[in-house]
């Protein structure tokens, strides 16, 4: 996760120079970013899909769980128009189903990933450094509660990957 939010600062930093060189952005005009923006924070975008295919990687490797959403499924349904929008509470509950049953608690709260995604995807149109930063930060949250789901569940002394 740390290139993901390395990205995002680079990104921010690009914004801020990219406003510092052309005006008409800081007026509220829109310009076409130039590639010292854009590139890291298409990259950074890239990096947060390989993140998410990641996740439902290890989440299909559980021994005794089924997970029902397999990794290609979890990238390639947020390049859907509109059920992205959908896409990005349902992915968060799958897992969430699978850290609270293993947990016997609430410990993961999907509804808060999805409206964080929503607010990060939100802000990317204003400012990508900060969306992008707040891409990465659900996603450092998922990591964690399934981390914790499976320490939890796991023989001790069997090490995690």
């Amino acid at each position: 996760m740390w290139i993901g939010y390395l990205l995002a600062i680079a990104t921010t930093f690009a914004d801020v120079v990219s406003v510092d060189q052309q005006p008409d952005v800081a007026n509220g005009q829109f310009v076409v970013p130039p590639l010292y923006v854009f590139l890291p924070s298409f990259v950074g975008v890239v990096y947060w899909l390989v993140c998410v295919y990641r996740i439902h990687v290890f989440m299909n490797r559980i021994p005794g769980w089924v997970h029902p959403i397999s990794p290609a499924r979890a990238v390639g349904f947020h390049f859907i128009p509109f059920y992205q929008l959908y896409w990005m509470f349902k992915w968060p509950r799958e897992i969430a189903l699978f850290v609270n049953q293993q947990m016997h608690l609430p410990l993961m709260k999907p509804v808060v990933v999805g409206v964080t995604l929503l607010l990060a995807l939100a802000l990317r149109i204003l400012a990508p450094g900060p969306g992008l930063l707040l891409l990465f930060m659900p996603l450092s949250y998922v990591v964690k509660c399934i981390r914790t789901a499976v320490a939890a569940t796991s023989p001790p002394g069997e090490a995690l990957e």
